[in-house]
């Protein structure tokens, strides 16, 4: 039982960069009429991979976008992505599922 709760402990335990960009990814969808996943796990797994893509790749591409290396053709990928407003029409979700329609 005691391994049960240390193991959830360290699934919701976030680094300040990841509340940082939690809270910003937030205030973006308030102001677009969307709303971040439900599903805080989810929610903390795209967050982790935009700062993953971050540190190795530079910047905060969308997880779910293969990154070519060419700089022009990326920026359309920089989260929240060239795709993500229709997306979110058609599917009420972005690809990635971290913005959602309300």
């Amino acid at each position: 039982m005691a391994n049960d709760s240390s193991e959830k402990e360290q699934t919701t335990t976030m680094t300040k960069e990841e509340l940082e960009l939690i809270e910003q990814s937030k205030k973006y969808a308030d102001s677009q009429g969307f709303k971040l996943n439900d599903n805080e796990k989810v929610t903390l797994g795209i967050i982790r991979g935009l700062l993953r893509n971050k540190k190795f790749k530079g910047d905060i591409y969308c997880p779910c976008r293969q990154v070519t290396g060419n700089k022009e053709e990326d920026k359309k990928i920089v989260c929240p992505c060239i795709y993500h407003k229709d997306e979110i029409k058609q599917d009420r979700h972005c690809k990635c599922n971290l913005f959602w329609k309300k």
